[in-house]
């Protein structure tokens, strides 16, 4: 960086990449160093004031060898910084530049984790931390004991008629909490995780308000439209799925064709599509997020907005080729597979691109918009 553009940078004052310091204090500079190596990286200017005032420092060296000892010795685990130096106004100001890391999260040696917001740094809150994390596959949200819950809110004959109907097996009275410790429906604590209360809770709602699914059908093809109908699907995980897919079924069209002597139904959208789209969003949403995923049904198109953006090292274009491997929730999707709704990781959203391609001859669009991610499939005919 030279003069102009360390100018520049502080002109447009602090912000989620800059952070200014009038001198090097130790345990301010570890939280800031911290906060952009947990977000995604960023720059903190040393000898330019919170005003924008260039102050500069007495000597470079040893506030860069401060610098070194704050990045290794304050922060857990350690942070590879890069520093270089610019005159400015007659000035020497340190720039210290953190990359966003890739042993995240960063914690100060009391054990504090900080992230960036806007243009200050802050810590991070319970559900920032899981996010955190998860990102770095260091944790699973959905294994994580939901506090609030006993066994007693887990429905234990539903488990045994899962074992039974979809692993072919009885299981006694007995080894019941041993299979549910081993699929991590209860903790070691034997206390209720994420997934054993969507799969098996007797009110998971009223735990995980946010785990259900608001479905709309709107005549139009703006949202801004009010819904012609609308339900929120709660319940279970097996009673989510059926229930939306019907009223899926219930507003799409069904088109007649005779093949011999015989009518044939043909939906506008094949169902194996829509229930992939289903089954993706339920098996790979952010559950950390509080809120629900939502199913919008328009007179051109049906849009799946999925809770959370894309977790670490999947991108679109990873996920259109079918080469995406990486499991948000690989216990959610554990039970999924068991009940035969997935099979190769990562092909999920490939299947629906080549089905939709198939039968609708139009593209399927895939973005994330804020924190969400959205699957749009158009309808057959419609424009």
């Amino acid at each position: 960086m030279d003069e102009f553009e360390l100018m520049e940078r502080i002109e447009k004052g602090e912000d989620i990449h800059t952070e200014f310091k009038r001198e090097v204090d130790r345990e301010n500079l570890a939280k800031a160093i911290i906060s952009f190596a947990n977000t995604d990286g960023g720059q903190v200017i040393i000898g330019v004031a919170d005003s924008g005032e260039i102050v500069g420092v007495d000597d470079t060296d040893e506030v860069m060898r401060r610098v070194d000892d704050v990045a290794f010795n304050r922060c857990e685990p350690p942070i590879t910084v890069v520093q270089e130096t610019v005159d400015a106004e007659g000035e020497g100001v340190v720039i210290v530049n953190v990359p966003k890391g890739d042993q995240r999260p960063y914690r100060t040696r009391s054990g504090l984790y900080y992230i960036r917001s806007t243009n200050r740094r802050r810590q991070a809150t319970r559900q920032e931390l899981l996010r955190l994390f998860q990102a770095t596959e260091s944790i699973y949200y959905d294994e994580t004991e939901i506090f609030r819950a006993s066994i007693s809110d887990l429905e234990l004959d539903h488990f045994k008629k899962f074992f039974r109907d979809y692993l072919g097996m009885g299981i006694t009275d007995e080894s019941t909490y041993t299979y549910m410790k081993n699929l991590k429906v209860i903790s070691s604590r034997e206390k209720p995780t994420l997934t054993g209360l969507l799969f098996f809770g007797r009110h998971p709602q009223f735990f995980l308000p946010h785990a259900r699914v608001i479905t709309a059908y709107i005549e139009g093809d703006d949202l801004s439209l009010p819904p012609k109908d609308k339900k929120e699907m709660d319940g279970r995980v097996p009673e989510i799925l059926e229930n939306v897919m019907v009223f899926l079924k219930l507003h799409l069209k069904e088109e007649h064709r005779i093949r011999g002597m015989e009518p044939e139904l043909y939906p506008e959208i094949p169902e194996e599509a829509l229930r992939e789209a289903l089954v993706n969003a339920i098996a790979h949403r952010d559950y950390t997020i509080s809120a629900p995923i939502r199913i919008l049904i328009f007179k051109d198109r049906v849009e799946f907005h999925t809770p959370g953006v894309l977790p670490n090292t999947v991108t679109i274009e990873s996920m259109k080729v079918g080469g995406s491997h990486v499991l948000r929730n690989p216990t959610i999707y554990n039970f999924l597979a068991k009940m035969g709704l997935v099979t190769d990781i990562g092909s999920g959203v490939r299947r629906i691109i080549t089905l939709i391609k198939e039968t609708v001859e139009r593209d399927v669009d895939l973005k994330v918009e804020g924190n969400e991610f959205l699957l749009t499939i158009p309808r057959r005919g419609k424009r």
